[in-house]
């Protein structure tokens, strides 16, 4: 039986888009897909939506139709067993709500959720029904709708939510990242109070001071988490 200090550790899960890549959803840089279709300028910018934002809208609805018909796979559910012994925050890059589906709870976006829109009047913020959000979609105060994702070139409004989180992490676990877009990869900078900070990612095989994985989130997870139960 594990004791009670164990219990109560703090472990935080800091997620990418590998762990959703294996659920059939696109990254930045795997070859293929949607992405190579766009460019971040066209797409991904505020300076994008001004210029064409029917363009910037039908990436979204097609990213958005993907999602609805995705599952979440073997790595979300292997993360909610440590819900049972653990207390368990789960920090994402994602827009994808695939965590949420899969049981997860404490789930923080620092991006933005794709199943949402904002006002850009107001940013007030809306539910997006079925999946698709057009020109002419208006908020109560005639402003019309965007995806409430955070634009390459915004402000992330979660980041300081997500540094509290992680200084807190007695273990920091890290999914299906390269680390490299920031400021969200900045947060392992605050890991310093955790006594074991893991980077799972295949194509990974060093980090400094860190211990890596370098297999997919869906091998690999589970693995680790039985791991972490029966230490």
């Amino acid at each position: 039986m594990l004791s009670n200090s164990l219990t109560m550790k703090n472990i935080v899960v800091f997620t990418g888009s590998g762990i959703s890549a294996e659920s059939g959803l696109g990254t930045f840089r795997d070859s293929g897909g949607l992405w190579e279709k766009y460019t971040i300028e066209d797409v991904a910018t505020p300076e994008a939506f001004k210029k064409n934002p029917s363009l910037v809208l039908d990436f979204y609805n097609i990213r958005r139709k993907q999602l609805i018909n995705s599952q979440p796979n073997d790595a979300h559910f292997a993360l909610n067993r440590l819900q049972e012994r653990f207390n368990v925050s789960i920090i994402t890059q994602n827009i994808d709500n695939l965590h949420e589906r899969s049981g997860a709870k404490n789930i923080l976006h620092l991006h933005g959720k794709l199943t949402e829109s904002k006002s850009i009047i107001d940013h007030r913020v809306f539910p997006i029904k079925g999946h698709e959000l057009n020109i002419g979609d208006y908020c109560e105060k005639g402003g019309q709708l965007r995806p409430n994702v955070v634009w390459f070139g915004e402000d992330v409004p979660n980041m300081e939510v997500a540094i509290h989180m992680v200084k807190s992490a007695d273990i920091f676990i890290i999914i299906g990242t390269s680390l490299s877009v920031f400021p969200a990869a900045s947060l392992i900078d605050y890991a310093t109070s955790s006594e074991r900070i893991v980077l799972i990612d295949p194509n990974s095989s060093y980090y400094d001071g860190i211990e890596v994985i370098s297999e997919k989130a869906t091998k690999a997870v589970p693995k680790l988490v039985q791991e972490l139960l029966e230490s």
